[in-house]
């Protein structure tokens, strides 16, 4: 495990940014696992830099870790209006190499294989990740034990109450969301790991160094051949 701890975050993001498009450069046609939230932005913006700047996505596919069910594509708070805003619509990648889990399949176990079948085809050659307060990784919660295929998860109310700020109240927060499973997520190639942020500094420390347990999912990350973590200095303050 490779651990890199930034002094500013703009240099975390060029930082992940590089390792996104060396991927790229190095296989045009790389697989790309993708993730959302606050911490990717930053990160986004600086990969359609890279693009502006010349890198082709037009071979590219990608995957995301996550959708939440019951919300449209078009809802602004959707995680494919998300990558849309953020990425996809400032770089030339091909639509039909786009995927997210469907949340509003009429059929969410089906959803859920045919996103398994579609990871299974396409490996991932290098995959970004955020993390939760309480140690998730996609919406991979902590429990007694873990899922590897993709599935529907009940998020806990410490999740509920951290993706509350994207929406009017915590009572508008889906309280589903499909995620693909700890299983494809340990077999990407590379898995990049980015946390910010004093609010972090604590499950920082307990996922890295802590006792591997599927209570704190992104402990599993430890049982990974390649990992590089990305901290900022409050996020990696706690680390021994």
């Amino acid at each position: 495990m490779e651990i890199r701890i930034f002094d500013d975050q703009s240099e975390l993001d060029r930082y992940a940014a590089s390792l996104f498009a060396e991927t790229v450069r190095r296989k045009p046609d790389a697989v790309l696992g993708l993730a959302t939230g606050s911490t990717p932005i930053g990160i986004y913006e600086k990969i359609v830099e890279e693009h502006r700047r010349g890198l082709s996505f037009r071979e590219v596919t990608t995957f995301n870790l996550d959708e939440y069910v019951g919300l449209p594509r078009n809802h602004e708070q959707s995680y494919y209006t998300y990558m849309q805003k953020h990425l996809f619509a400032h770089i030339d990648i091909r639509p039909e190499n786009v995927h997210l889990p469907n949340g509003t399949a009429d059929d969410l176990a089906a959803e859920c294989a045919r996103y398994d079948a579609l990871l299974a085809k396409h490996p991932i050659d290098i995959q970004l990740l955020g993390l939760g307060h309480n140690g998730h990784i996609g919406f991979n919660e902590p429990d007694e034990s873990l899922i590897g295929g993709t599935h529907v998860v009940e998020l806990k109310r410490e999740t509920l109450e951290a993706n509350a700020r994207f929406f009017t109240s915590i009572r508008d927060v889906p309280t589903h969301a499909v995620t693909m499973g700890v299983g494809a997520i340990l077999r990407a190639k590379t898995i990049v790991l980015a946390a910010r942020g004093t609010d972090k500094a604590r499950i920082v420390k307990e996922a890295l160094q802590g006792p591997i347990t599927t209570k704190c999912p992104a402990s599993l990350l430890q049982t990974h051949a390649h990992v590089i973590v990305l901290l900022d200095r409050e996020a990696g303050r706690e680390l021994e």
